[in-house]
């Protein structure tokens, strides 16, 4: 089993690129496709303080499930923006690469190079 874990969606061509880098780098990350089975609150929380960033930081604003689930209001807490996260992954943005230690979000795929190095 890997210490690195990647938030991947297949169809997303950073996704794999990310993958096919951490690969060419002797890393096998365990993939998690997380439309399919969503992080935690937890895990969403966790990833967040490795990153450094508010989760707001890590949505992808441009989804339409953004403005549906309304993450766009400005009012909500960390807290909600969390849970909705979880309820509507489509709005996470992609490929995350994190491990118990360091999280990096693979745009471009070589930020990922400074966590498994």
């Amino acid at each position: 089993m890997s210490d690195f874990n990647i938030l991947h969606n297949p169809r997303c061509s950073k996704s794999r690129q990310t993958l096919e880098l951490l690969q060419e780098n002797g890393v096998e990350p365990n993939v998690v496709k997380y439309l399919e089975t969503p992080p935690s609150e937890k895990e969403i929380s966790s990833i967040v303080k490795l990153l450094g960033v508010s989760p707001r930081d890590i949505l992808r604003k441009k989804e339409a499930e953004y403005k549906e689930s309304g993450l766009d209001n400005q009012d909500l807490s960390d807290k909600e923006v969390i849970q909705l996260m979880v309820k509507y992954p489509k709005v996470i943005e992609r490929p995350i690469v994190y491990s118990t230690k360091a999280a990096a979000v693979g745009r471009p795929p070589e930020n990922v190079l400074d966590i498994i190095k």
